[in-house]
Parts: C-alpha cells; structure tokens; sequence
C-alpha cells in the first residue's frame, strides 16, 4: 500500500483506526457501531478506514457524522481511505466518492489525504476533479494504483493547475507532496501534469509518478516544463517510465537545479540507455549533492566506462557526502570487475545484489547504435506551445471564477 515518505504526528489518542479489518460496510446500520465507537473520541486528527469496503449508504452515514461532530471536523488532519472499496460496484465507487467531497472541503484543517488502492478509472474524475481544485488546505495528495488513464490523468493536472491558483489567493502553501504511480497517465497526461506541478513552483518537495507507461517525450515535457520549477524538489521517484537516451539528456540537464535538495532520485528501470546514463551520472562529477541519499539506478543499460570512468569518481570524492543506498542491479557492468571491488571497498554505504548484470555482445552494439535514436523522432512540444495550453488553463480558471461568483449572487 503506497504510503507517504514520512510519518504526520498524530497523538495516539486522536487517531482512530479500523485498518485492514475487511469489514465489509453497506448500510448504515453496518457502520452505526463504528460511529458509536468514534463519537467516544473528544478530538480525531487522523481517520484510517483503509483495508476495507465501504457502500453508497455507510459513506453517507460516515459523512455526516462527521459533518455534525466539530471532534472530528474541526480538528481532523488525515484520512487514509485507500483500498476502500473491494467489491463495489462503479456506481457505488462514483456515488460514495460525490457523497464525501463536500465534507472533507468542511474539514479547515485537512492536508493529508490518501485514496490509493481504490478502482477509480475515469468515471470518478469529475469528483476528483473538483475536490482537488478546491482544497486550499490539501499538502500531501497520495493517488496510486487507481486506474487513472491519460485522460483522467490530464484533468488531475488542470486540478492542480487550479489548487495552485486557489492557494495562491488565499496565501496557502502550495502541495507537497503528489504521488500518482501505478495509473497509467502515459504521454497524454504530461503537458497538464507539468504545468499543475510547475504552478505549485517551490513548495512541491516530493514527486512520485512511478509505473505509468510514460514514454520519452511525455518525460521530458515532465522534466523541463513542469517538475523543472519545483527547485526545492527532495524525492523524484520516476521508476519504470522510459527514458531512452532523448529524456535522459533532459533530466541531466535539469537535475543540477536540485542539488541543494534533492534526497531520493529513482530512475530504476527507465531505460536510460547507455549515452543518457552517462550523461546523467556526469552530472554527479561536475555537482555537490549535499544531501542525496537514495540514487536508484537498475536496469538503465549503464556501462562499465561510465561506471569506472564517472559512477566511481563520484562516490570517492565529495560530491555525495549523504549517499547510503545505491541501486545498481541489471546494468552493463563486468560482475568480477577491479571497479566493482573497488566499489565494494571505497563506499560505506548500502549497495543492492548485483546479480542481474547485463552481458552485451558485440552484434548487440550495432544494434545499439542503430536504436540509440528511438524516441528521438518524438518532437518535443515548444515553449510557446506549452504557453499557449497554459494560458488557456489561467483562462479556464478565471471563467470558473466568474462562474462562480454568477452562482453566488443568485
């Protein structure tokens, strides 16, 4: 179950729980004794209903409890509604989720939130859509493995476009934290994914996009249009996208922008090929990264030369004086090599079992050199192009606005 990088305080006593109890929650009378059991708490600062089933009538008898009671409206800081609905159907996944939107917008004090584990798919993006838009308390935002899709993935985009906006006119601190793995976002999410990322600039500090068959243009539009503003950026986890050698150029292009930062980079499975891995661990001899911890690198084609000639040279000087893991697994590298020993001997901290290392023939090195250019014929979307799409969503966001206030003064 995807969790968040650290732990929210929570006094024992304020938290309650029904985690991974499979209860299987329908009617409110199948809920009525939960909520007995909740009403005893003076003060909820975290809800934890994760591991279960929830339906259509027990969502709108939790709402209002929690609607009604200032114990754990006023006060609460987290919920963990993640694998909350095995079993349920769509319309009972799409009518819980408009039931409890507009509590949680009641919650003042709400900035942590987890739905992962949840078969959401496209159907449920409008009430997504409009939660995310309008939390200007929302900080860490956890939406893994929920059957996203592009489409779905472009509209949570143009939310956090949105959100930005929101906290901006009420002097809120942007979004921490968002992690959306697992949802199959791919290209057609990308350009409106950036832009949402970019609007929260500084403050976004962890950015977790693993497993979304996100190709080399959609990473690169990623890196350079969106996660290229976040420059307090500490944990950048991009696992099982692929990169190719055009990405990869990006992303060393960028990465010096957070070497004051950065804490976690996970390109695991990525395929950087070897031009890209090279050009990205160059970037690790020409720059200081005081406090990068965790450098995931497996499966990315990284040759021997520039293991020996840039890898090594960098954990034995200064450049990472932070550094405990290293993941290496599943790259090109020489199993009883001198260099690999020297690694073995020079860095104190944790390295992963090589056991997986790729041999390449030389036939393969033609073939190589001929699918060095795959992902290059991608052209890149400009400038002025993302401009235009993102002075469409300023656009967007001013009609929202004005429709709005029309509504209000009815």
């Amino acid at each position: 179950m995807t969790s968040l990088d650290f732990s929210a305080l929570h006094d024992v006593s304020t938290v309650f729980s029904i985690a991974n109890q499979a209860l299987k929650l329908t009617s409110a009378e199948d809920i009525e004794p939960i909520l007995e059991n909740l009403a005893k708490v003076t003060k909820v600062t975290k809800l934890d209903f994760s591991g279960n089933t929830i339906g259509i009538e027990a969502s709108r008898a939790l709402s209002k409890f929690i609607s009604d009671n200032a114990s754990v409206k006023d006060h609460l800081l987290e919920i963990n509604f993640a694998d909350l609905y095995t079993s349920r159907l769509v319309d009972e996944v799409v009518e819980s989720l408009t039931i409890f939107v507009p509590v949680w917008l009641q919650c003042p004090k709400l900035s942590i939130v987890n739905l992962s584990d949840n078969a959401f798919g496209l159907r449920t993006i409008d009430s997504l859509e409009s939660y995310i838009s309008q939390a200007a308390q929302l900080q860490h935002l956890i939406l893994s493995n929920n059957g996203m899709g592009p489409f779905a993935g472009e509209r949570i985009g143009k939310a956090l476009y949105k959100l930005a906006q929101l906290k901006k006119s009420q002097g809120k601190s942007m979004l921490e934290t968002f992690i959306c793995g697992r949802n199959r976002l791919e290209n057609g999410s990308a350009t409106h994914l950036a832009l949402g990322l970019k609007a929260h600039g500084s403050g976004l500090k962890t950015v977790r996009l693993y497993q979304n068959g996100i190709r080399p243009q959609g990473v690169a539009v990623l890196i350079k249009y969106g996660l290229y503003y976040n420059t307090n950026l500490q944990v950048l986890d991009l696992q099982d996208n692929t990169f190719t050698t055009s990405a990869s150029l990006i992303l060393a292009e960028i990465l010096p922008v957070w070497r004051e930062s950065l804490v976690e980079l996970n390109v695991n499975d990525c395929l950087l090929k070897g031009p890209g891995s090279d050009a990205v661990i160059k970037v690790l001899t020409q720059y200081k990264f005081n406090n990068l911890h965790r450098l995931k690198l497996q499966y990315n084609e990284l040759t021997q030369e520039t293991f020996e000639s840039s890898l090594l040279p960098a954990l034995q000087s200064e450049n990472l004086p932070a550094l405990k893991f290293l993941e290496l697994n599943g790259n090109r590298l020489e199993e009883d090599s001198d260099a690999l020993n020297e690694l073995e001997e020079s860095f104190d901290g944790e390295v992963d079992e090589l056991d997986d290392l790729e041999e390449i023939e030389s036939d393969e090195e033609e073939e190589e050199e001929e699918e060095d250019g795959e992902g290059t014929n991608e052209e890149l979307m400009s400038a002025a192009e993302i401009e235009a799409i993102e002075k469409t969503l300023t656009e967007l966001q001013v009609e929202d606005l004005t429709n709005d206030l029309a509504k209000a003064s009815i």
